[in-house]
């Protein structure tokens, strides 16, 4: 019966964990095909609260900002019980900077102790493509048969690219628009290539299945009828000349056939072969290209910038809302500030607030109202944090600042909210989810007396005027876990600091993995597995200058390669040796000949190589 109570217990617990494990999810996603040099989203999203994100490793792709975190929250209060489920959002702005398919590996968080995993993606970068040669360039397309003659010019159909604004500053929002101008009519348009905007954070205007507006305008004495097929808010993220990648598409267009009827007599022959009898349509496939835009994107001034300014462009306004600032010890207060006006709000992801420490807080929950149109990005931005008094007392909440670069006035500009104080009165400390920082004295109770037990185990005795107190044992006893101690601490702090250390530690470690790729590859000559040699060469050799030298990998390139070596003054016949060893793995690859000897003869340029740069460095 026993036992059988127990089974139940142990059953009733491995449900309940098993249940609680299904309940975490932490999922990423992204374009599964992006455009070379398109900026695109990756986002990691968790329904539980964790600690320690490590994002993935990435390859083929430059970061260009993040990772941006947002939350979300709800709560609910039921019968005096207090629930909250809140919900979190990683995100990386990344642009495509390689052609191919690229395997983005999975991101990591803990939970409770336990490392959560999510999914892997997997991104192809397509080409960006030349300008197709199709109906809408070079000469007038004539397609003569027997039945008639078709007859069609460049000028009839065109599609054009305008921005609103060629000469923007960083973060300011500008608006770039396709437009198709047309003679004759046209039918089933289809886009074979989307514009792609390097450098820029974008949004689509255009709705989805909505009706095009047509109208009609005048150019160079010719009667168009002009349609917007593609509407684009922009905000550059970095300063510079930006070029916007073109917008490609097909269509049919409907030209004016003309036969020409032969029946011997000229009065027939004139008459049927009027323009008002024999005039009909015949469709004709169009490739239409606009041309690419250069935007010339102003730096923000660099003098004058505020410590809190995060990259904040337009006009704005700031206000914050404490729901009460008088309560008892773990009671909620909301605090709702609010970001509105027009300009780049969708990347306003945090504000710098500082609690007092003896306060619990939450990431914020994040909403939006944000509308877009031709005039600009306007609407608000709402921050709601909750935060929990632990401790009575008087505390004040310094006031919350907001800086942003004001396009009309060009100059920085600062909103500060009023200080709060918060009054938390002593409560009952009934709350479940109570946490205590301290031990509370008035609720410490002492016994001053108890029943001793009688020892019963033998006793050691020592000679009559021999004692340990002030003996060379005792002092030796006081001082030596001392000295242990210290020198304990000191090891301790000295090892912290070098683990904290990633580049340190990376550096460190950088010959180390080398050999251990190399020695894979050594496994891959034996077994003749070509692919997976060249491979694994390649990343011993890159692998190694990135760890050693702390280079990211979208930055390794032959010249950076050459630059920094210089700047370690390694040898130039080190440096050529090294680059011919980079060269000689990629041509190897692919060379005519045996491959067996070329593999071999890579691998010993490879391991002679990384060896003396080794010997160099030190």
């Amino acid at each position: 019966m026993v036992f059988r109570r127990f089974l139940l217990v142990v059953g009733f617990f491995a449900i309940l964990a098993t249940g609680f494990a299904q309940d975490v999810s932490f999922q990423g996603s992204a374009k599964s095909t992006v455009s070379l040099g398109e900026s695109f989203t990756l986002t990691y999203t968790l329904n539980s609260q964790g600690t320690d994100f490590r994002g993935p490793r990435l390859s083929g792709f430059d970061v260009i900002s993040g990772p941006f975190t947002s939350t979300s929250s709800s709560i609910q209060s039921v019968n005096g019980r207090t629930t909250m489920s809140v919900r979190y959002s990683f995100q990386y702005i990344l642009q495509a900077n390689k052609e191919g398919t690229f395997d983005i590996p999975p991101a990591t968080i803990t939970i409770d102790r336990r490392t959560i995993t999510s999914n892997s993606l997997t991104v192809k970068v397509t080409k960006n493509g030349s300008a197709q040669t199709g109906t809408s360039q070079g000469q007038p397309y004539q397609n003569t048969q027997q039945q008639g003659n078709i007859q069609t010019n460049p000028n009839d159909v065109m599609l054009k690219a305008y921005v609103s604004n060629s000469n923007p500053q960083q973060g300011e929002g500008i608006t770039v628009t396709y437009k198709i101008y047309t003679k004759v009519p046209v039918s089933q348009i289809m886009f074979t290539k989307e514009p792609s905007f390097p450098g820029f954070w974008s949004q689509n205007l255009t709705k989805e299945k909505e009706k095009l507006q047509q109208y009609n305008q005048v150019i160079d004495g010719q009667q168009y009828i002009v349609a917007d097929l593609r509407k684009y808010t922009l905000f550059p993220l970095k300063s510079g000349k930006l070029t916007i990648e073109p917008l490609e598409l097909e269509c049919q267009a409907q030209i004016k056939r003309q036969s020409k009827t032969r029946t011997g007599d000229p009065f027939f022959d004139d008459f049927f072969n009027d323009s008002f009898f024999n005039t009909s349509y015949t469709p004709v496939e169009k490739s239409l290209r606009a041309s690419a835009l250069v935007v010339n994107v102003r730096p923000l001034p660099a003098t004058g910038v505020p410590e809190d300014f995060a990259g904040a462009v337009g006009s704005f306004n700031f206000h914050t809302e404490l729901d009460r600032t008088r309560v008892k010890t773990n009671e909620a207060i909301n605090l709702r500030c609010v970001v509105s006006g027009e300009g780049n709000l969708q990347l306003i992801d945090k504000l710098n607030i500082t609690f007092p420490p003896d306060f619990e807080t939450y990431d914020p929950k994040v909403s939006n109202d944000i509308r877009s149109s031709e005039k600009g990005v306007s609407g608000s931005q709402v921050f709601e944090y909750l935060i929990i008094p632990r401790k009575p007392g008087k505390f004040n909440l310094k006031p919350i600042s907001f800086s942003f670069y004001d396009l009309k006035k060009m100059k920085y500009v600062t909103l500060t909210s009023p200080d709060y104080t918060i009054e938390v009165e002593k409560g009952t400390g009934e709350a479940a989810n109570v946490t205590y920082t301290g031990a509370n004295h008035e609720e410490i109770k002492y016994i001053s007396s108890d029943i001793r037990h009688i020892k019963n185990q033998v006793f050691s005795l020592s000679k009559s005027g021999e004692y340990f107190f002030s003996s060379l044992g005792f002092f030796l006893c006081l001082i030596v876990p001392l000295l242990l101690f210290f020198i304990f601490i000191m090891l301790f702090r000295k090892f912290s600091e070098r683990r904290s250390d990633v580049m340190l530690m990376k550096n460190l470690r950088a010959t180390k993995v080398a050999r251990k790729r190399l020695k894979k590859a050594e496994l891959y000559l034996k077994e003749k597995k070509t692919q997976e040699f060249y491979v694994e060469i390649s990343r011993a050799l890159w692998g190694y200058l990135g760890d050693k030298f702390s280079l990211p990998i979208a930055e390794l390139s032959i010249d950076t390669v050459k630059q920094t070596l210089i700047k370690k003054e390694v040898g130039e016949e080190i440096i050529q040796n090294f680059i011919d060893t980079l060269n000689n793995t990629e041509y190897a690859r692919f060379a005519p000949g045996e491959k067996s000897v070329n593999m071999e003869r890579v691998y010993n340029e490879a391991l002679a190589v990384i060896s003396r740069i080794e010997r160099e460095l030190r």
